[in-house]
């Protein structure tokens, strides 16, 4: 009763506020029949993705990831499940219906999908084109778009005269035409260098920021989501095996593959793989352990290497060290030799443990230095 009177008296708050969830994806599966062969591509997914997350999905070639953000505009039907976006379940609409709702949802993809024989202005004025709009707002409307993009200076040329960073800034303009409040990127950097692909991702935090965008980011690198997303969901032969806040899942990963994407992601393996590889660095003394050590948040500004010598007595040399900021939260790894009498190495992992470091011993001797 109560909230119904509410709704009436101020229907704006009370709408945003039942529709924080932009996105639900409700028992998804997708089922192919290829002749006699039966394949599943995404089984019992359950994904919400609220208003303004920029929402990564992450996951090795053949995971189901890309089928999966297909679902999101019904560019593939999900054999079950439900598809709700902001507060509508596109599975329940008629085709026309359907094609009003996907204009909210603008996507881009790895391949720029330009047209060669059109300029660039015309690229984007393509999705206008059917919209009713005059003539004369459809021009204002493309050239602030591709102002928007940093682009303002490439109406009249041509695909083949951009890069490929602008090509997919041309891609992001026209998939913005419709003013849409979803913007789906499957694998929209996979074709860029890494120094394209990080502008791409600030112009896409940009937008997120600016015009309030809820992207959904489908990729193979955890670099990318680490960069760029406040939440990520983990995608493992067709199921989403983890998912939560960014900060979350890089500093607590909980499956083998998510952690393996970290690991890679934070160079962490590479470097251990080159300490274990050195004769000098991997031999270790009877009082000396390798230990790799883990902190989050204000942990990083605490002076424990000072702390564990001056109070346990316990050298401490650094062999690899690195900080992430992942949404504004630092993240340090450090890879170190921890040499003293073993009673005061184990006081010392004690106390770095009631600091909330993470504490992985990864070589010690036979003797273990009592």
């Amino acid at each position: 009763m109560f909230e119904d009177v509410f709704f009436i008296c101020y229907p704006q708050v009370t709408r945003k506020m039942r529709r924080n969830n932009m996105i639900e994806l409700k028992d998804i599966s997708v089922i192919f029949n290829q002749g006699k062969r039966v394949i599943t591509a995404v089984t019992d997914v359950d994904l919400t993705i609220e208003r303004g997350d920029v929402y990564g999905i992450v996951g090795y070639s053949g995971a189901g990831k890309s089928t999966l953000v297909r679902v999101i505009n019904l560019l593939q039907r999900p054999t079950t499940g439900s598809v709700i976006v902001d507060g509508t379940n596109l599975t329940d609409l008629v085709p026309k219906e359907l094609r009003k709702k996907r204009k909210s949802i603008g996507m881009i993809f790895q391949h720029f999908n330009l047209m060669d024989s059109r300029t660039i202005f015309d690229n984007v004025d393509f999705s206008l084109k059917y919209t009713g709009k005059k003539k004369i707002d459809r021009q204002k409307k493309v050239l602030e778009l591709l102002e928007l993009v940093g682009l303002g200076d490439k109406a009249n040329a041509y695909p083949s005269q951009l890069s490929g960073g602008q090509k997919q800034r041309v891609a992001i303009a026209r998939a913005l035409a419709n003013d849409p409040e979803i913007l789906l990127c499957d694998e929209a950097t996979s074709a860029l260098d890494p120094k394209t692909t990080l502008q791409i991702l600030a112009l896409l935090r940009e937008l997120n920021k600016k015009l309030g965008l809820t992207i959904v980011l489908i990729t193979h690198e955890m670099q990318v989501v680490k960069e760029i997303c406040n939440k990520v969901a983990v995608m493992e032969e067709g199921r989403v095996i983890e998912h939560g806040e960014s900060v979350q899942i890089f500093s607590q990963p909980k499956q083998p593959l998510t952690k393996d994407f970290i690991r890679t992601a934070t160079h962490i393996d590479q470097a251990l793989e080159t300490i274990l590889g050195h004769q000098t660095l991997a031999n270790l003394s009877d009082d000396e352990w390798l230990v790799e050590l883990s902190y989050v948040g204000e942990q990083t500004g605490q002076p424990i290497i000072a702390e564990m010598f001056s109070t346990y007595q316990v050298v401490t040399n650094i062999l690899y060290g690195n900080v992430e900021i992942i949404q504004e939260v630092p993240l340090g790894s450090l890879i170190v030799t921890l040499k003293g009498t073993f009673d005061n190495r184990q006081r010392a992992l004690d106390y770095l443990k009631s600091q909330g470091v993470s504490v992985m011993i990864l070589k010690e001797t036979t003797k273990g230095g009592q």
